[in-house]
């Protein structure tokens, strides 16, 4: 396959596709991003990047606009119901991996892909709908917008989320499975929790009724996010519409489980604006026999091939792992084949995602109240230079030399 024979359509215009864009023009290979909305998704809370995809967004000449716009830190602490530390664990570091961990706003990120797609003249289109696929050749293939109208692409890589459209041309009818859990969480001005000179942020505290999370939510520290977890029924996707409307339900839920914890989480939870409390549902998609069509066209990516919830902070690191290592892989084309390079690709994508799986469960139920008698347990092994210290350039040529 030649990649820059047709251009490339990329459906979704979220923080995995603009990604996706930007590496495969750094790779000359043409491609156009379609949004289902009107403009860009400039929604949601802070995200956390760790050195496994600063170094990607680095290579993509994107970390050094946001380095300074977001909240830099090396680990998060653990500490017990009367604040002493029993544990850190490294999100990032200068020394070891070249990068601290990140804490930034999703929107400031979406906005630097923007301004880069800008500039090298890639294109972005909202208000532009996927609907079905309508036929896929070995030379390409021929997708429908909502509106009617009818496109052509060498390849079409769904970058559509959790609930993805694309996916279903590979997979009819799949639906996420709930976890379970979902996190109840607040934005709070940082002045509110009356922090101690030298406490360490972000942190988790520890009691044997499941944990509070504070992490910092701007680049000055003066916002932070708080939240707990909670075991839920399934209430169907719509069912969620009614959960997150009864705001003043999830502020008793975290002021009631204030009790038991260290004057510092009293002080978050005694003003909780009902407008700044938000629910976020743990939701996963199952391992996945393949993320390519049969004829290699139709790919997707990120949450739509595997979501992952968000304890160990991964999520979007993986996403961006999942593109910048496609792209590399694509503009590989005339010396691999494309079907052997896509199979390496998700074979080695999915073993990276399935170790992550693991740690988020063990994390997951460290947070959660445990059962009488039972001890809290240390994580397995929480040296995580292997997820830290990955250089995908290294990863792709080892493969294309064998």
């Amino acid at each position: 396959m030649d990649p820059e024979t047709k251009e490339i359509a990329i459906i979704g215009a979220g923080l995995a596709g603009l990604c996706l864009a930007l590496a495969l023009g750094q790779q000359n290979i043409a491609c156009t991003v379609y949004e289902s909305r009107s403009a860009s998704l400039n929604i949601g809370g802070a995200i956390m990047l760790s050195p496994n995809s600063l170094r990607i967004l680095d290579d993509l000449e994107v970390y050094e606009c946001i380095r300074e716009k977001g909240f830099n830190f090396d680990y998060v602490e653990y500490r017990d119901v009367e604040a002493n530390t029993i544990e850190k664990h490294e999100f990032g570091s200068y020394e070891k991996h070249g990068y601290k961990a990140l804490r930034i706003y999703r929107s400031i990120v979406i906005d630097a892909f923007l301004t880069k797609l800008a500039k090298r003249n890639i294109p972005v289109v909202y208000g532009m709908k996927f609907k079905c696929i309508v036929t896929e050749a070995e030379d390409g293939v021929i997708w429908e917008s909502a509106d009617g109208s009818q496109h052509s692409a060498s390849m079409l890589v769904g970058a559509d989320g959790i609930h993805s459209t694309v996916r279903d041309y590979l997979y009819s009818g799949l639906t996420p499975a709930f976890s379970g859990i979902a996190i109840i969480g607040a934005k709070l001005p940082a002045m509110q929790l009356k922090l101690t000179p030298g406490f360490h942020l972000p942190v988790t505290l520890m009691s044997k009724r499941g944990a509070f999370i504070i992490a910092p939510q701007d680049v000055h520290c003066t916002e932070v996010m708080i939240g707990k977890q909670k075991r839920f029924e399934d209430p169907g996707i719509a069912g969620w519409d009614a959960v997150e409307a009864d705001k003043q339900s999830m502020v008793d839920f975290l002021q009631k489980e204030a009790q038991g914890f260290p004057e510092i989480i009293h002080n978050a939870v005694s003003i909780i604006p009902t407008e700044n409390i938000a629910i976020w549902p743990f939701y996963t998609v199952p391992r996945l026999e393949r993320w390519s069509s049969p004829q290699y066209r139709i790919i997707i990516v990120g949450d739509a091939a595997h979501a992952i919830p968000p304890p160990a902070g991964q999520g979007t690191n993986q996403a961006y792992e999942d593109v910048y290592m496609f792209a590399l892989l694509l503009a590989q084309a005339k010396k691999a084949d494309i079907r052997k390079a896509l199979n390496f690709w998700q074979s080695y994508r999915q073993g990276r995602i399935g170790a992550i799986m693991a740690l988020t469960n063990q994390i997951n139920l460290r947070r959660m109240p445990k059962e009488e008698g039972k001890e809290d347990e240390q994580l397995e092994d929480f040296n995580l230079d292997w997820l830290y210290s990955v250089d995908l350039k290294e990863v792709v040529d080892d493969w294309i030399c064998t």
